[in-house]
This record gives C-alpha cells, structure tokens and sequence, in this order.
C-alpha cells in the first residue's frame, strides 16, 4: 500500500505519533553510531482503526471486540474509542445542502458526534459489543496514549440463512491510500461491496479499477468516487462494469484523502466472507491458515503491471514443503487476473500456501477462496497475501472453542510465544513457545487464559529465527453447514524507528 513519505525535519515525529510507522532515507553511507540511532523503537501514540457496516441481512447477528495488548514505554494516558459513521451517501449529502434542508438533513457524520462504543479501560483486557440486524453502521476509531499500539478491533457476523449465510470476520483497517483485492466477482451467484469508509474531515475521492482474464474491465462509473467526511460507502461492483466475471482483481485508488477498504463477497450457494486487502504486490508471497479440511481452494493473482510472472507454487505442510501435483507453476499476464483451481491441495492436513519466482521477481498481488463442505452444506472464506506477524501480532474475538492458530516458516526455523490475554469478562493471561520447523505450518489449539469468562485476544511475538506468518480461523455450526472466517496475522506496528538527534534542538523553538 502507498505510503506517503515526509521531511526527515518535519515529518518523523507526526509520521511516528499519527500513523505508526515512519520511512526515513539512509545516508549513503551511514556510520555505525548513526544506524544504531536510526533504529530506536518508540510506541506509537496514536492511530486509526475503520470498520465497515457488518450486514444488511436482518437474520445478522454482530460481535466486536477491542483489544490493546500491554506495550512497554507508554506511559499511564490515553484513550481508544469507536464511534457510528455516517450513513448518508455523497449524492444525498450534496442534494440535502443545494436545496437548504432543515438542520438535521443533509450533514455528514461530522455535524452529528455519535455516542463512542467500545472503550475499553485498560491495555490487556479486551473489551466487547454487539448489534442485531441490518441496521448497524460502520465505525471509525481513534486510540492514543497506551492504547495506539497495536490496537486491533475484530467485527464477527453470524448470518443465519440468505445469501452470504455463515460466519463473516474482518480486522478493522488503518485508512490507507492504495488497496488490491484478488478474489472479487461479478458472477451472476455473487453480490460482492466495496465498503469504503472516510475516518477524516475533509471528503476523500476514490477510483476503483477491476481487471479480469483479460485486462482491464471498461468501467467510467469506478472513477471519481466521493466519500463524505466521517462516513462510509458500500460500492456494488457489478453496478461498475456491465461484465459478469467469476475471478477478478479491485483496486482501489484514494486520489484525495484516505480511507479504510474491504470487499463483502456474499454468495447465493456458498455463504460469504469478507476479502481483505492483499500485502503490497511482491515477488514472493505467502498465504497462511488453508484449513486443513478444505474441500476446494482457488488461488487468484494478478499483477499490476506489463510484466509477466512466474511463480513457483508450494505448500508448506506439517511435514515441510510439497509441490502440488499439476500445479508445480503458475504464469500470471501482466495485468491480467489469473485463477488456479488447487482442488483439495492439503488433503487433510494444514497447509499455508508460498509463491517465488521462478526467473525474475515481477511484483504480484493474490489470495485464497477456501471452501468448506460439501454438497449444499458448503461455506467459504478468503486468505489474502500478508505481511509476517514480525515483532508482534494480535487477534482479537477469541472463546476458547471453535479456533485454530495456524503458524508457518517458509525459510528458516522461528520459534514464537503467544500470549491469551486476560478474558473480557475474567480471567488470568498465559503465554505459551511454540517452535516451527522450517518450511512447515503448524496448527495450534490456541492456549486460553486460567479461569476465562468472555472473549479473548491473541498475541503473537517472534522470538527467534526466520520470519513467521500467521492467522486464526474461526468456527461455528450453522444448520450442519461448517461456518468459518479467516484472518491473517500481519505485523501490528506497535513501534515505530525514530532517529535520535544529534543534539538538542529545543533552543531553535526560542
């Protein structure tokens, strides 16, 4: 995703204290001293968190759980807190001012503070919430202080019968600039959103691009696209492109502003499940957590620009890594969107699938469509590439039941601790270390706190070793259909590198 990229002077300190992370330029050549400097790690003291409208189904039952995992060095202040969207749309906001209606119309969600939801009390215990129906909005969310880092806030639905029926999950995102979504649809058995949700003052403008088998779809209705101020847009993709396409790739663009972005993919045969933004397009990727009972996996890439790629294809097993047979390689045209049907690639066993290239590295982008079930008993889920869970990751929205944490080491062997934290209604944390063998991906029970009453949050911290990548898949039983979600475990950018100063500068503010 793009990130935009400020003065050494003006910028390190807003970048680190707003945004999480900070990207600096390296002299030529630096000095020891001034590298050892450069990496100093500070808590963020605050951040974003944007979570998109769960469901329009009135059968939608909706949890959320907020949780802050304890970070060294923040001090005793600070705050988290979500609150309601706006609902209106661009369109009706604009017509409400051109025609002067009365002072409760035609206002964005800035003119009207909705009452906060959410705030938890203390980093390291989560705190949850619910909703019934159709009608709950989407939300934006701020934490400072000892609550900015590594703030995670999960959205789980549960939709009894419908299109979309199962069980639906997202990590609420950061609002960013540049999103990829390989996986979306305009099937005719697809009803597939863009949910676009503005967490600032002033209106964001988006395009959204779809490519499919092959190129780019002709669409003039994508570009353009404004997001009021603190408000959130649903954008149906097949109102966007008059071609039906079963694999595509979405992108979206943010030319003024920021916002936070998922794709809703609700089918009429297998359920539905939110499609989360892939990582950054790479030459290398990794998909981690295909259940180990998976039924049917299709694996969509695309790359963005005129090159050519191809990837080698392996799964990292128990066992270590396996070619898949008939599936050794994949070629992906430049900009055009590629699908591969893996059928029942793990075969009863864990698995997280890995791409290098074969030649050359050409960047790409991909995900997962994972089925469960068989018959009209099937549901589906989505895995996008991610970013390794690298100091620390988080998952919230834990029970003790109905979970698994799939942990995997495509190059060399990690060992990691995970963490149950405290429940959000008692309980006391317990760590435990789990080593991961090179090239495998292991599935773990995940550790539940002593005495746990509510919901817990999982904390994933690499202690050694190569790089690991994870996620947790949720479970339930609805009507004999095996109910899942999945979310991946990238880094959570707790702490962000901020350069110490040579000298004091204070005495230039005088």
């Amino acid at each position: 995703m793009n990130r935009t990229t400020l003065s050494l002077i003006a910028g390190t300190t807003a970048l680190a204290a707003v945004t999480g992370f900070a990207a600096l330029s390296a002299p030529d050549a630096p000095d020891t001293d001034t590298a050892a400097k450069a990496a100093a790690q500070l808590p963020v003291e605050r951040t974003s968190l944007l979570c998109p409208a769960p469901s329009t189904s009135d059968l939608a039952e909706t949890s959320y759980t907020s949780f802050t995992p304890v970070t060294k060095g923040t001090g005793s202040g600070g705050k988290a807190e979500l609150r309601e969207a706006a609902e209106e749309s661009a369109d009706a906001s604009a017509e409400g001012e051109d025609k002067g209606k009365g002072k409760d119309e035609g206002k964005s969600g800035e003119d009207k503070p909705a009452k906060p939801v959410l705030t938890p009390k203390e980093p390291g215990k989560p705190v949850t919430g619910d909703s019934s129906g159709g009608d709950a909005p989407a939300l934006v969310g701020t934490a400072d202080g000892r609550f900015a880092p590594g703030w995670t806030v999960q959205e789980t639905t549960e939709v009894a019968a419908g299109t979309g029926r199962g069980l639906q999950g997202v990590n609420c995102t950061a609002p960013d600039t540049d999103f990829w979504f390989p996986g979306a649809s305009t099937d005719a058995d697809r009803t597939d959103y863009v949910h676009l949700t503005n967490p600032d003052d002033s209106a964001a403008v988006v395009d959204i691009e779809l490519y499919g088998k092959d190129g780019a779809l002709k669409s003039a209705v994508g570009e353009g696209i404004t997001v009021p101020p603190h408000s959130s847009e649903p954008v149906l993709l097949s109102t966007l492109t008059g071609e039906r396409q079963t694999n595509l790739t979405a992108h979206v663009n943010v030319r003024s502003g920021r916002v936070g972005a998922a794709v809703q993919a609700l089918d009429d045969k297998l359920g539905g499940d939110w499609l989360a933004a892939s990582t950054d397009p790479s030459g290398s990727l990794v998909l981690p957590g295909i259940p180990e009972d998976a039924t049917s996996v299709r694996l969509v890439a695309f790359t963005p620009g005129d090159a050519d790629a191809d990837l080698k294809v392996r799964l990292a097993s128990p066992s270590g890594p396996i070619t898949p047979a008939g599936h050794e390689t994949v070629h992906v045209k430049g900009g055009m969107t590629t699908a591969v049907d893996l059928g029942d690639v793990t075969r009863g066993e864990a698995g997280s699938l890995v791409l290098t290239p074969t030649d050359r590295s050409v960047p790409v982008v991909a995900a997962l469509r994972v089925v469960r079930g068989k018959g009209d008993k099937q549901e589906t889920a989505f895995i996008p590439a991610t970013r390794p869970v690298g100091t620390r990751a988080t998952s919230a929205d834990n029970s003790g039941k109905g979970g698994t944490l799939s942990l995997t080491a495509p190059g060399a062997a990690a060992t990691v601790r995970v963490t149950a934290s405290a429940g959000s209604e008692g309980g006391t944390p317990v760590s435990k270390t789990y080593t991961i063998k090179a090239g495998t991906t292991q599935d773990i029970e995940p550790p539940a706190p002593g005495g746990l009453k509510g919901t817990y949050a999982l904390t994933v911290e690499t202690v050694s070793g190569g790089p690991v990548y994870g996620a947790r898949t949720l479970t339930a039983s609805e009507g004999g259909v095996p109910a899942f979600t999945v979310q991946t475990l990238p880094d959570d950018r707790g702490t962000v590198a901020v350069p110490e100063a040579d000298e004091d500068l204070s005495v230039l503010q005088k």
